[in-house]
């Protein structure tokens, strides 16, 4: 039987990131995120309904998430559905949790306090097509290729 775990997800960030490591020297953080679901009912009404997501996020992903990320903060994750299980110590009851393990971390939109740098761009201007207001340079005259620069 095929199966396939894939989540993708754009939202913001519920708490600050803490980075932790384990003994090992592996870095981890714990994230909150909100996404928000805006839909029409049968009334016409519209509706926004909002998901809280416990993600995880190891490695140097978690120390990047842990370096640029803030409460409010938009944020795209990718990565994968994980089932925790355990046993609570005060009712003995079998008790589970289903969150996200992140494997990929986009930031979105720009620095806090403007500046430049490559790099981040809000959703919108990003998508939106570039003009170039300079002329385009100018064009080299073709050359005979000699025999060594023939690629094949």
């Amino acid at each position: 039987m095929a199966s396939f775990n894939k989540v993708i997800l754009l939202g913001n960030l519920t708490r600050d990131p803490e980075v932790r490591y384990t003994p090992k020297g592996t870095a981890v953080t714990e994230l909150g995120m909100a996404v928000n679901r805006v839909y029409t009912a049968e009334n016409g009404e519209k509706r926004e309904e909002t998901t809280f997501v416990d993600i995880t996020l190891w490695g140097r992903t978690a120390e990047i998430a842990g370096e640029y990320l803030k409460k409010g903060r938009p944020v795209f994750i990718e990565g994968r559905l994980q089932l925790d299980t355990w046993d609570d110590k005060q009712s003995g009851q079998k008790r589970s949790k289903l969150k996200v393990v992140g494997e990929g971390l986009q930031l979105i939109g720009s620095r806090p306090g403007g500046g430049g740098g490559g790099g981040g761009g809000d959703e919108e201007s990003s998508s939106a097509p570039r003009s170039s207001k300079s002329a385009p340079p100018p064009k080299a005259a073709p050359s005979a290729p000699d025999d060594d620069e023939i690629p094949f």
